[in-house]
């Protein structure tokens, strides 16, 4: 008898939230009349969108109750209310979620309450009913039972209303995926327009300023030629000079464009080059890539496996990444290496590749002081690196907590 009262007692408050809700939703109802009315006279359009979103939040609350009682979540599908004012009315309007939502608070406000108040009755009949039948009788509890129905009962028209349907579901999807691409290409060009601007104040800066520089020693050493050839010597061994540090300007250029370390060494060359030349003591792990599956340390001692740094064969892999991704990777771990070595006070960090069927996985991992910022407040590196993944339909998981240590996973998809 007390399993049963417990198990009534939640379902009851389960059908008394409900009936909050079921008030709720007649106050919903209300305002979207007074909304609609102000809609059609063109004065309340701006509130048509919010007082959808105020629904949809009404829905999802819905959804999880229905959720917490049967274990089971029920889905969602919503087109995105984003864009100009006219858009979003439209949206507003013509979203079969939307539709559904509101069919949903309609049946809800007039069920919400009536299971409740049928609740109520089936208490009062279940306590002296009950009471003798098991006190008595020795019997399981007869009309407390049904209160769970009620419940069941609820759930189940919750559900049944508040599920889309597959078509609204795929098209809902569709428009979040075309969401999506639209904001990563808006990055990309973003960070394709920062990598020119970048690239052009390298070669105006740098390589552009010592070819000016060459050009007039050699000039002058023209001039020099014939009446001063100790002068014009002196102005040619400068100009060889310049003409060698603008070289390496414009290597340094091309380097930030595409790593041609990349293309000699492979991902896993490039990445331990990275790691020697980082300032830390990196660890690194490769497992499924450029025909190797292994682990060393860029400091040159003898990894885990004795292997003196050296990799053994996987047997099973040959085939590199897309250069696109390639390079993202490589971009990443010289970003969050560079970052571990200015900012995070670290000594140690660690890199780890690994080939997975979907892709390339990037852990990078540093035992410094943390506190990293994730977003589009953690700083134009870290930015530019989201950016770069999300162009290649990547994500990029970052965790710093107070104290350490910082940790940046990336997944690339791509074919192998």
């Amino acid at each position: 008898m007390r399993e049963a009262i417990k198990e009534a007692a939640r379902a009851w408050w389960h059908l008394l939230t409900g009936a909050v809700f079921a008030v709720l939703c007649q106050l919903m109802a209300a305002v979207a009349l007074f909304t609609a009315f102000l809609t059609l006279t063109v004065i309340g359009a701006g509130v048509l969108p919010e007082s959808v979103l105020l629904l949809r939040l009404l829905a999802g609350r819905e959804r999880g109750r229905t959720a917490a009682r049967t274990g089971v979540p029920v889905p969602e599908a919503y087109l995105p209310l984003e864009g100009p004012l006219p858009a979003r009315v439209r949206t507003a309007v013509t979203d079969p979620g939307t539709h559904r939502d509101l069919v949903w608070a309609a049946a809800h406000a007039v069920y919400g309450v009536a299971l409740w108040c049928v609740s109520l009755v089936v208490w009062v009949c279940a306590l002296p009913v009950d009471g003798v039948w098991t006190g008595l009788a020795g019997r399981r509890p007869l009309v407390l039972p049904l209160i769970g129905r009620l419940a069941g009962l609820e759930t189940d028209w919750a559900r049944a209303l508040l599920t889309p349907a597959p078509s609204a579901a795929r098209d809902a999807a569709l428009a979040a995926r075309v969401e999506q691409l639209t904001a990563t290409r808006a990055g990309a060009v973003a960070a394709h327009g920062a990598e020119l601007r970048r690239i052009e104040r390298d070669l105006h800066d740098g390589a552009q300023a010592r070819l000016v520089a060459l050009s007039m020693r050699i000039g002058l050493a023209r001039r020099a030629y014939d009446s001063d050839p100790a002068t014009a010597r002196r102005l040619l061994d400068d100009a060889q000079d310049q003409a060698e540090e603008a070289l390496a300007e414009l290597r340094h250029v091309v380097r930030g464009i595409h790593p041609p370390i990349l293309t000699d060494r492979g991902l896993t060359g490039a990445v331990r080059a990275l790691a020697a030349s980082s300032g830390l003591e990196v660890e690194v792990s490769v497992t499924g890539l450029d025909g190797h599956s292994g682990h060393d340390e860029s400091d040159g001692r003898k990894g885990s496996d004795g292997s003196n740094g050296s990799d053994a064969s996987d047997g099973g892999y040959g085939t590199r990444a897309p250069a696109a991704v390639e390079a993202a990777a490589y971009f990443v771990v010289a970003e969050a290496l560079t970052n571990a070595a200015k900012h995070s006070g670290a000594a140690r960090a660690s890199v780890a590749l690994r080939r997975e069927p979907a892709g390339l996985r990037v852990l990078v991992e540093d035992a410094g002081r943390g506190g990293a910022e994730a977003g589009e407040r953690g700083g134009s590196g870290l930015t530019g690196m989201r950016r770069r993944v999300a162009a290649l339909d990547g994500t990029v998981r970052l965790t710093s907590p107070r104290g350490g240590p910082t940790v940046i996973e990336v997944e690339l998809p791509c074919v192998w």
